[in-house]
């Protein structure tokens, strides 16, 4: 039975081998990055804010890889495949902008 919360995209998937508690500590590890990078970026650290939002990003593409979506919850937005492929690129496009934009002198 498909309740109104599931991610229609994702219903013929197979369930995760990862234990939930463990898939629930991957998403708390990701929450905490993005709250890590809030306050980077509110103590204007800007590049190590883009830093660990991108890494962020990267640790979400493995989540939404391996992990199920009701535990994903709403970061599940698109299939796996979309999510995975944009948290990548995205992810992967401000890690390198952080890293290759001169500290000019800090």
């Amino acid at each position: 039975m498909q309740l109104s919360l599931d991610n229609p995209h994702d219903l013929h998937n197979p369930p995760s081998r990862i234990p939930a508690r463990v898939q629930w500590v991957g998403v708390a590890l990701f929450v905490l990055a993005v709250v890590i990078a809030s306050f980077f970026s509110l103590t204007e650290h800007w590049r190590r804010a883009t830093f660990t939002l991108g890494a962020a990003m990267l640790w979400l593409a493995a989540l939404r890889l391996t992990c199920d979506s009701r535990v994903v919850g709403v970061l599940a937005v698109r299939s796996v495949r979309f999510d995975a492929a944009f948290n990548l690129c995205l992810g992967a496009a401000l890690v390198f902008l952080a890293s290759s934009v001169d500290a000019l002198g800090s």
